[in-house]
């Protein structure tokens, strides 16, 4: 039962990717505010997962759970039928808001329902299955459902979910609350969701614009936050959030892994629904079930890292994964646009690809969250959960921040739009790809192919960078997670995951 509320979580976090380019034909966003669809969700959760672990530690996590399924249901209904891009972005957002209740919830109650460290590990190996799974579904989903219905259908999937977890969970799950909880401190949960817009927005804005001045002062704005949030929390005698844990070799390391992973990761499953559909000419559900053999690969590495982690060290397992995501990003970054034959072979690639992604993320992400939650003290299992789940939410937001905004600058600085599309053809062509085809649908036939070979030749080339850097994120990660946690003088060496994380 708590694996519904992490599967929906995960699904929604991606599925909106292959709704990208229905989006761009039916509410015509800027690139920006197109991001913003995509990321509002994201940021809103990174912004307050911490809170709501700290709010299920005193009220209750199954109740904040109830509460959190039942508003996501509601809002994901009026997403559906959002009439605007800028009503899209508000629904996401009031979606990433209730989806932060429900993150910490779900990890606090497994820990809570299964007190024996065996049970628990396989348990933490399930969810993150779950979570990577749902993850990788998203694409299929939207696959599925777009071949058929509009645009919104990726939201109304949730009501049914939200449905089945409000009759089952009171009867399935029991209620657990920290038994002395910590204060919610406001204050800091105001300054830790001040510092992630700050900084995100700032990203944004320079992808879009260009320019550096307002930008590079609205990320210096945000890291200023951040840190007055952490001199906040060392301070506090019952923190938000125990920046204490980050001392920890164990912890830390595996926080920004964490986060590294599913950074290269979101930001590729951005480009790549929109480089099938847009790009090859694949439909939806085509381009869905290419990436299946990814989601199906991504449970099953993770349900083995529970049994790999009794036999072989946390440092060379974790940075297995992430090579393993490397090699996947490699792949792909050698991708152009296909015509005729050869999509059928560029989309064998890329099928290839996420399944080698998929692969590292399911191993990492498990052996991650394990790591990071069995460092923490039970009393403080929402608060800490939150942690590890804030880093997937950062990381996500990251990806499509700093990736996709990397996608839209070099599309933007190589597409060609031909003169008769006009001023305002022109700049919503440069926008998007979906922006692109659109306006050649209004062209005559030459100045419209002439379009859309430059805008696909362009969004290649975008792709071809954005695998590049998931690359050199995640081959960075590894070398530092094989550095912190590699076995030293003083420290035993050939130490099994299960033991170095416990010890």
């Amino acid at each position: 039962m708590l694996m519904l509320p992490v599967l929906m979580i995960s699904v929604d976090t991606t599925v909106l990717s292959f709704a990208v380019p229905h989006l761009s034909t039916a509410l015509a966003p800027t690139g920006t505010q197109l991001l913003w669809i995509v990321d509002g969700y994201s940021l809103a959760i990174a912004g307050l997962l911490v809170t709501m672990g700290a709010l299920g530690d005193r009220s209750g996590r199954r109740r904040l759970l109830l509460v959190g399924a039942a508003g996501f249901g509601a809002v994901s209904a009026l997403a559906a039928f959002a009439p605007s891009a800028e009503a899209l972005i508000a629904a996401r957002v009031a979606l990433g808001v209730f989806g932060a209740t429900l993150m910490p919830s779900t990890l606090a109650l497994l820990r809570s329902t299964f007190p024996d460290r065996e049970q628990r590990r396989t348990a933490f190996a399930v969810w993150a299955g779950a979570f990577a799974g749902g993850a990788a579904l998203g694409p299929v989903v939207g696959g599925a459902l777009l071949g058929r219905f509009w645009w919104g259908s990726v939201f109304l999937v949730n009501v049914p979910v939200v449905a089945l977890v409000l009759v089952l969970l009171p009867l399935l799950v029991r209620e657990s609350r920290s038994s002395a909880p910590a204060r919610l401190d406001l204050a800091s949960a105001a300054l830790a969701t001040a510092a992630m817009v700050g900084v995100v927005h700032g990203v944004k804005s320079l992808a879009d614009h260009g320019g550096l001045a307002g930008p590079l002062a609205t990320v210096a704005a945000g890291a200023a936050l951040g840190v007055l949030f952490v001199r906040r929390q060392v301070r506090l005698a019952e923190p938000l959030l125990d920046v204490g844990l980050f001392r920890l070799p164990v912890f830390r390391t595996a926080v920004l892994a964490n986060l590294m992973s599913i950074c290269g990761m979101t930001g590729m499953l951005f480009a790549v629904s929109q480089y099938l559909q847009l790009v090859l000419g694949l439909s939806p559900v085509r381009a869905g079930l290419l990436l299946l053999p990814g989601a199906v690969v991504s449970v099953c590495t993770g349900l083995l890292a529970a049994r790999l982690a009794r036999r072989v060290r946390l440092d060379v397992l974790i940075a297995t994964g992430l090579l393993l995501g490397t090699t996947g990003y490699a792949v792909a970054a050698t991708l152009g646009p296909a015509e005729g034959a050869a999509v059928a072979g560029a989309a064998a690639q890329l099928a290839v690809a996420f399944v080698v992604l998929s692969a590292g993320a399911g191993l990492a992400e498990t052996l991650t969250n394990d790591a990071i939650l069995s460092a923490a003290p039970a009393d403080r299992a929402g608060a800490a959960s939150a942690i590890s789940e804030t880093a997937y939410e950062v990381g996500a937001v990251l990806g499509t921040t700093v990736l996709g905004g990397l996608l839209t600058a070099v599309y933007g600085a190589r597409v060609r739009v031909p003169a008769e599309a006009g001023a305002e053809g022109a700049g919503a062509a440069a926008e998007t790809l979906g922006g692109a085809v659109e306006v050649a649908g209004q062209l005559p036939a030459g100045p419209a192919a002439q379009l859309l070979g430059s805008a696909r030749e362009a969004f290649a080339q975008g792709l071809d960078t954005t695998a590049l850097a998931g690359a050199l994120l995640t081959a960075t990660a590894a070398l530092v997670v094989h550095r912190q946690l590699r076995p030293r003088p003083g420290r035993p060496s050939g130490q099994p995951a299960a033991e170095r994380v416990s010890a």
